[in-house]
């Protein structure tokens, strides 16, 4: 990779790759295993408690030496706790996500952090240069977990991002191999996030039956659902199928959020119940048929990323 790309300068990093921050995977074995394999590791905030994520950072910061991250749903409801332990603990880099970058991009910055946010629309990337972020992920349709309402696909939302911000650009969302970075790239990214493909790695901390799940997974085995709370992408089990006759009888958002009630999530990626838990991943998890540790997935991801790019550089019309 050159070492002029926008993404690896704006984090000290070698490859422009970053690892999603999921809930219930990305704890400090994950997200150090990237940063050592020359990507950014990010720890998921969104799963833990406080304390959690002080002995995750505490743990990350000895697994590696490396730059490495914590990802932050605003919607977290001990937020002022989780941004203060960020503080105290010296991480340097923060994405957050699901909700308004305006509300804290200043208080990370004035401490001297790094701040991305991750947009499924142009109006919110607007808001970003607004709010001053340091760069943005924009995440298509096809990603797993908590997505965009406007459905709108990783190839027809980039380049849409690329048209109006001039902030480094983190493409995700149906992003998993080397070909599909290369992809990102000629749409205007200048790196990607990858989650199912780092999610049912050996050293993500989802359950290995989950995992198993994941591999199993075909085209159509995941839909996007909970439209009237958060939209996520689910694979299709006996919970799926749940929200989706609950919601053909025209339930209302309080209904559905009674049978969502709490750790649905927990239960399916942490615990591995495959029947009455959340099974969130991402499209691309048809193309993913073998569990590998982190160095190898990467070393594929970039060895594909080049030869590809060599492959395309002889065309011309």
């Amino acid at each position: 990779m050159k070492t002029n790309n926008k993404i690896c300068t704006l984090f000290n990093i070698k490859y422009p790759v970053i690892q999603g921050g999921m809930v219930w995977c990305s704890g400090w074995k994950l997200a150090s295993a990237v940063s050592n394999a020359g990507g950014l590791g990010l720890i998921g905030a969104g799963s833990m408690h406080p304390e959690v994520l002080t002995e995750h950072i505490r743990k990350c910061k000895e697994a590696t030496d490396k730059p490495f991250g914590v990802n932050v749903p605003l919607m977290y409801p001990e937020i002022d706790k989780v941004m203060n332990i960020i503080v105290e603990e010296g991480v340097k880099i923060v994405f957050t996500s699901a909700g308004s970058p305006a509300k804290w991009t200043p208080f990370l910055k004035e401490k001297g952090i790094t701040v991305v946010h991750v947009v499924s629309n142009t109006k919110f990337a607007i808001k970003c240069v607004e709010a001053k972020v340091d760069a943005i992920v924009a995440e298509g349709f096809e990603a797993g977990g908590h997505n965009g309402r406007e459905e709108t696909t990783t190839m027809v939302l980039i380049p849409h991002v690329r048209k109006v911000v001039d902030l480094p650009l983190i493409a995700a969302g149906g992003i998993g191999t080397g070909r599909s970075m290369l992809a990102a790239f000629a749409l205007g990214a200048d790196g990607v996030q990858m989650g199912s493909r780092f999610a049912v790695t050996t050293e993500s901390s989802a359950h290995e039956d989950f995992k198993r799940k994941v591999l199993e997974a075909g085209e159509g085995d995941t839909s996007l659902t909970l439209k009237q709370l958060a939209p996520t992408r689910l694979i299709k089990n006996k919970f799926y199928e749940l929200i989706q006759e609950l919601q053909a009888r025209g339930a209302t958002t309080e209904e559905v959020r009674e049978l969502l009630g709490k750790g649905r999530a927990k239960k399916g990626i942490f615990e591995g119940n495959l029947d009455e838990g959340e099974l969130e991943i991402g499209q691309v998890a048809a193309m993913i048929d073998v569990i590998k540790p982190v160095a190898e997935v990467m070393q594929e991801i970039i060895t594909e990323f080049n030869e590809v790019n060599r492959d395309l550089s002889v065309l011309s019309f």
